[in-house]
């Protein structure tokens, strides 16, 4: 454990200076980025980070090799502060024969990266550390170029989760472009690359990649891969996707995320199918106990409030009654509540008589909380009197 320093340190510990006497006090912390003492060093670095003077760019890079981690810390928080100008000299660093100034300046381009450093970047997604990977793929989702997409896609199958993940959300960033390889990978033999594959052409939300995820719901052999190629078709919300997505409500793996899925895509076909689900009129041929719920709870009661919840996003004045009856069954009471909520004022007529006339005062609170949320207040004059 280090002891306290009480005496006075020097300069590093002084409030920034006014902008005039700027210049002297930026070398004055360069110098005290030499000091004997760790703490002066890690102050001149906060300070010179708060500075945000080019020319203390090259100083803090020398201190990601410093003995103390706190100094090192400093030291990429400021370079990280400076931004831009630190970005070609923290890209020499990715090649740099210390490992631990590889991951700090892969850690710190992943949020500054530019274009400027594009070719060092391709090259450490080789490296050997998966820290490095991470934070590269991290750095080249940052820049967007359609010039990285042939080297991302092989990371999809890296052993690291975490590399795996970042790759897949930077080719998400960089869009149209990365989609025909993306749909490529889609008949690769190991399934978490394909789940992958379809997880980042949801994240990129392109319309181009509706036909490719449908072909997988309805074919893919593993159910991971394809209850992700429904959420991905309710990321990217193309109405072209509800009628397929309804005829997959019959499979009872897949029914409460197709039923998700339709809720953020928001299109009114929808509504009476989710009607349906919601009503109970179209059950499954067979419904799983959900898991630690016991056998009074199953998947399909998970999926009715699941329904009730898309009618609320979708906001389709035909879900009105629906959600009002589903004020009484206790697994969609709050569900109910809070999509009513978004409906607004035009649902205060249906619910004034649940709250005066409900012997269950569990349906009543959440009636008066809804009504409250419309902005409804007690002893308003209820429009249905007007």
């Amino acid at each position: 454990m280090r002891e306290s320093d009480t005496s006075t340190k020097p300069a590093a510990f002084a409030d920034i200076p006014a902008e005039s006497n700027m210049v002297d006090s930026v070398r004055e912390q360069i110098t005290a980025l030499r000091d004997e003492d760790w703490a002066i060093r890690e102050e001149a670095a906060r300070l010179l980070g708060r500075f945000k003077d080019p020319r203390a760019v090259t100083p803090l890079v020398s201190l990601l090799r410093d003995e103390d981690r706190s100094v090192r810390e400093a030291a990429v928080e400021a370079l990280r502060t400076i931004g831009a100008p630190a970005v070609e000299a923290l890209g020499a660093c990715l090649i740099d024969g210390e490992l631990a100034v590889q991951e700090a300046a892969s850690a710190i381009l992943a949020t500054i990266a530019d274009e400027r450093v594009l070719t060092p970047l391709l090259s450490a997604l080789k490296s050997n550390d998966w820290i490095v990977r991470m934070h590269t793929a991290q750095a080249l989702g940052r820049v967007k170029s359609t010039e990285t997409v042939e080297a991302l896609i092989p990371l999809l199958q890296d052993k690291v989760k975490a590399v795996r993940e970042e790759a897949a959300t930077a080719l998400a960033g960089i869009g149209d472009a990365a989609v025909p390889h993306l749909v490529r990978v889609l008949t690769h033999e190991d399934w978490l690359v394909r789940l992958h594959a379809v997880e980042s052409l949801g994240k990129a939300r392109s319309p181009l990649a509706v036909e490719p995820l449908l072909s997988v719901l309805f074919n893919d052999h593993d159910s991971a891969v394809r209850e992700d190629a429904v959420r991905a078709l309710g990321d990217i919300g193309d109405a072209g996707a509800v009628d397929h997505l309804c005829v997959a409500l019959r499979e009872p793996g897949l029914r409460t995320v197709a039923v998700e899925a339709l809720g953020r895509i928001g299109n009114p076909c929808a509504v009476p199918v989710l009607i349906d689900v919601v009503r109970g009129r179209t059950p499954p041929e067979a419904t799983r106990t959900a898991v630690g719920c016991g056998e009074q709870w199953n998947e399909e009661l998970i999926t009715q409030g699941a329904a009730v919840r898309a009618l609320g996003l979708i906001g389709d004045d035909r879900a009105i009654p629906s959600l009002v009856a589903a004020l009484s069954p206790t697994h969609t009471r709050a569900e109910a509540a809070a999509s009513l909520a978004k409906f607004g004022s035009k649902v205060v007529p249906v619910l004034i008589p649940l709250l005066n006339d409900s012997p269950d005062e569990n349906i009543r609170f959440h009636v008066r909380e809804t009504l409250t949320l419309v902005g409804w207040r007690p002893r308003q004059v209820s429009i249905s009197h007007l």
